[in-house]
């Protein structure tokens, strides 16, 4: 029988232990926390697809690929739309309940589709309710559940013809105890890195685990430079984030004279690709010294808030705002990672053994920038690719996978040999000889450095503050987050110097006239 170990808990993550269980495998899932506190919880948008006989995958493959800004993959844009609906209708069976009106299906459009084509459940809570279906349904398949435990490292071991091959991972529990997993086929679906920056719409687990262990462990990576940031997210503790669903609902935004400012910027206003809109309001703050923009839905009515949009009702009515009545206060913030471990269409990595979904995993289906609510669709849609093709391959790994899980090593507090880093990553200034990274200081670096406008000297003094600093050992759940986003934002820079080009999330002020889009260049161990 194939051992799978799927590491997260989000929309992808459970999809590939359900699956993977329903094909006969054991799996063993895995998360940092409580099952539902992912950045699938948080999705408010909604899902979208091709579902209505006035829309096409066609359509939805050309808007897709024009966010993309050239450089999103074709292939992996034509798997994600042809096989949406069938993933969305599969949502259905699990439980979750879209929303309806008397005609069926209701829909939404939000920015750079051309059609309303975006489902959601509970207004604005349907990452909420596919986080809730699918963990019970995850429950009730024979699926190991191990929460609170965190990845550390990849186990890597040759394989056939001595070519490294993933075999397991290194996991932290709550009480600081290390120890390891044996599987045929590791899937890593652990989120994104929002918390990289000093602002951001993610929680506090997107620390980008996945990607940092996959990179130390010698797996490729690739776009690492497009971030992107949410041109709305709340002036108030936390940014937590306004839909960009509100905005296609006809709220538009203010500059602090109360005039709109979008329809100057872009011909489709406020509902602009997101990084036209983000930069938009990054300059506008500026222009009046700091200021927040104001998001002004009062037009859309008291009732009409309060029924669609729920939750986020609550949120900006407990932050003081009554949004039927005044304009509120909006900044950008980080809010998801297009880039991440290079795979191919099925998700498998370029370490065999290795597979990556989600937020963490760069299908090429984004590009430059990811088109609004294609997020929960691609987890899901590559997820099933992911998990029909670790079952459809006999185990790799024989003898090794066999050893089985490994006791834990090491007392409370104590941390094992570190695996080999990435050359460059996490074992620069290991000598002790520079000071400990700093979270809040590293964030604050990535916000004013590496943020929603680059240059070639920010990112210079970026990388040569980063390299001042050296990653803490792993022995409890903070220092080992710590190290993670020190590799991250390490060869987030890179990436972004790198790219010598300004495209989409990308944007290098220092570059007059953007060049001709070239392919994204990768990042791969030695």
């Amino acid at each position: 029988m194939t051992r799978v170990l799927v590491i997260g808990g989000g929309i992808a993550g459970l999809w590939a232990a359900v699956r993977a269980a329903d094909a006969g495998c054991s799996v063993e899932l895995v998360t940092k926390t409580e099952l539902a506190e992912t950045n699938t919880r948080y999705a408010q948008g909604g899902i979208a697809a091709a579902l209505f006989p006035d829309d096409s995958a066609a359509r939805h493959i050309a808007d897709t690929l024009a966010a993309g800004a050239g450089l999103a993959d074709p292939e992996a844009v034509r798997v994600l739309c042809d096989e949406g609906p069938a993933r969305v209708r599969d949502l259905i069976r699990f439980g979750v309940a879209f929303d309806r009106g008397d005609s069926g299906l209701e829909r939404g459009l939000e920015a750079a589709h051309s059609r309303a084509r975006i489902v959601h459940a509970g207004g604005d809570a349907t990452g909420a309710a596919i986080e809730a279906a699918l963990v019970g349904t995850v429950r009730r398949r024979a699926v190991r559940i191990d929460e609170r435990t965190m990845l550390l490292d990849l186990l890597v071991d040759p394989g056939p013809g001595g070519r490294p091959a993933v075999v397991g991972a290194r996991l932290l529990d709550e009480h600081g105890a290390i120890g390891e997993r044996r599987a045929d086929a590791v899937v890593l679906a652990t989120g994104g890195s929002g918390r990289l920056y000093r602002h951001t719409t993610n929680p506090d687990v997107a620390t980008g685990d996945g990607v940092a262990a996959a990179s130390r462990a010698g797996a490729t990576v690739a776009d690492l430079e497009f971030t992107q940031f949410h041109p709305t997210a709340l002036g108030a503790p936390g940014t937590p984030l306004i839909s960009e669903a509100v905005r296609g609902e006809g709220a538009v935004l203010r500059d602090a004279s109360g005039q709109r400012f979008m329809p100057h910027v872009h011909p489709d206003a406020e509902l602009a690709p997101r990084d036209v809109v983000a930069r938009a309001v990054w300059r506008r703050m500026a222009a009046q010294g700091g200021e927040p923009v104001r998001l002004d839905a009062t037009a859309l009515g008291a009732g009409f808030l309060a029924a669609r949009f729920p939750g986020l009702d609550r949120v900006v009515r407990d932050a003081g705002f009554d949004w039927s009545r005044e304009p509120i206060p909006v900044t950008p913030a980080a809010h998801y990672a297009m880039g991440g471990i290079a795979t191919d269409l099925d998700g498998r990595a370029s370490l065999p053994g290795l597979y990556a979904v989600g937020e963490c995993a760069r299908t090429g289906v984004h590009g430059a920038n990811r088109l609004a609510s294609n997020s929960l669709l691609e987890a899901a849609v590559f997820a099933e690719r992911a998990a029909r093709a670790i079952a459809a391959e006999p185990a790799a790994t024989g003898e090794l996978a066999a050893a089985g899980p490994v006791p834990s090593v090491g007392s409370p507090g104590r941390h094992a040999e570190p695996a080999p880093a990435h050359p460059g990553v996490s074992r620069r200034g290991a000598d002790g000889a520079h000071p400990t990274v700093d979270r809040a200081a590293l964030q604050e670096l990535m916000w004013h450095r590496v943020g929603l406008e680059r240059d070639k000297r920010g990112l210079r003094e970026a990388s040569e503050q980063l390299d001042g600093w050296r990653a803490p050992e792993p022995v409890d759940r903070r220092s080992a987050e710590d190290r993670n986003l020190l590799d991250l934002a390490r060869l987030t820079v890179a990436a972004a110097l790198a790219r010598r080009d300004s495209v989409g999330a990308h944007f290098r002020t220092d570059v007059a006239v953007p060049v001709a889009v070239e392919p994204a260049p990768e990042l791969e161990a030695a």
